[in-house]
């Protein structure tokens, strides 16, 4: 006899949901698994009415699920979000330029619109131009680093207040793990908040923080989207590769592993008299960096110079040499998207002012900063 589902008793059951082990319908998981992210944005208080909001997005299930669950939510709980799609081609033949195509379908689907960017357009340097240089050994790190200043960059080019990213439990218990292992102090404690404010202007944020990976699947599979599933041609050899092995050696003995692992890492705290870096601008491109030279523009000098290792081994600043290229990241410095950014974000507000309505005094939701349909809610 077909089991029927532990929540409405009513539909046959076709999950089992590997958060909590409940056998549930099709209708009560999807309404489960989107309520359970709207529960997360309204108790961190990630968005604010109005806010420009850029949906990181790569064309693959985590944020292709993402950008259908934003929108979903964002008109089904009236969060008053602009949506965007923004997506970062790394250059890579054969897998990005495909991927690509599928957010561009996305952005058809949702509709909402899209920024792409490069890392030829930005750097001058593409993955595969990268991978040819320095090997497949440590070509993640160069497009890790370059694929966060980038979505920043793509961010202060559409004057967004926040992006969201497609990061799920088990990317976040990987990183823990990760951080652990490596021995890495200041980004474990980084790596566990929900939101973070990358170059001090763009939150950057993830509502699936709780959400398990097995879960997006199911739920980009039952809702039939539209999403590229293959990996990275250079990732097998990625250092994340690793830790993600012991995580589901980890889960598949104890179910719970990745919400523990998580939780254990929101737990953890620095000791006071532990000196963690400063941060400081980037004396070539403005960028948020612990030293004169941030790790993008050092990788670059590497590359530049025929000797990619300098960028990849601990450097110090003094072996990093004046830029001869006019790349369009040099032409084009951090400072000067923020000021841009800056001015666009004031004549936003400035009309935002002279259009909004006075608020009704009797009306409680002036005062709810998060994105709640029902001033109930924030009780």
């Amino acid at each position: 006899m077909p089991r029927q589902c532990d929540i409405c008793h009513d539909a046959r059951a076709i999950v089992r949901r590997p958060k909590t082990a409940q056998s549930i319908c099709k209708e009560c998981f999807f309404h489960v698994f989107e309520t359970e992210v709207h529960n997360t944005i309204v108790s961190s208080r990630l968005f604010q009415r109005g806010d420009r909001v850029g949906i990181g997005a790569s064309g693959g299930k985590d944020s292709t699920v993402l950008a259908y669950v934003m929108k979903t939510l964002n008109e089904r709980y009236n969060y008053g979000l602009d949506l965007y799609l923004l997506s970062v081609d790394e250059g890579i033949a054969g897998y990005r330029d495909d991927s690509l195509e599928t957010v561009k379908r996305n952005k058809e689907q949702y509709e909402l619109p899209l920024l792409i960017v490069s890392y030829e357009q930005l750097y001058g340097w593409s993955m595969d131009s990268i991978v040819q240089a320095v090997g497949r050994k440590n070509n993640c790190t160069f497009c890790g680093v370059f694929r966060r200043q980038a979505l920043d960059r793509g961010a202060l080019m559409l004057d967004l207040d926040h992006i969201v990213t497609g990061h799920n439990a088990d990317d976040v218990a990987e990183t823990i793990l990760m951080n652990i292992f490596r021995g890495d102090i200041s980004r474990l404690g980084r790596c566990t908040e929900i939101a973070t404010t990358g170059d001090g202007y763009v939150v950057r944020s993830k509502p699936f923080k709780y959400a398990y990976e097995k879960e997006i699947v199911m739920y980009a599979y039952l809702r039939r989207l539209d999403y590229f599933s293959t990996e990275c041609t250079y990732s097998p050899n990625a250092y994340r590769g690793y830790a993600r092995e012991f995580l589901k050696s980890l889960e598949r003995v104890r179910p719970s592993a990745i919400l523990d692992i998580i939780h254990s890492g929101e737990a953890m705290h620095v000791a006071a008299d532990v000196q963690l870096p400063t941060l400081d601008r980037c004396e070539r491109c403005g960028y948020i960096s612990s030293n004169k030279v941030c790790k993008a523009c050092v990788l670059l000098e590497g590359l530049e110079r025929g000797i990619p290792k300098l960028g990849v081994s601990r450097t110090n600043a003094k072996h990093i040499e004046d830029p001869t290229a006019n790349r369009a990241v040099d032409l084009v410095h951090f400072e000067t998207l923020r000021r841009d950014a800056l001015e666009l974000r004031r004549i936003r507000m400035e009309n935002k002012q002279t259009t909004q309505p006075e608020p009704d005094a009797s009306c409680q939701r002036s005062a709810c900063s998060c994105a709640c349909d029902n001033a109930a809610d924030c009780s």
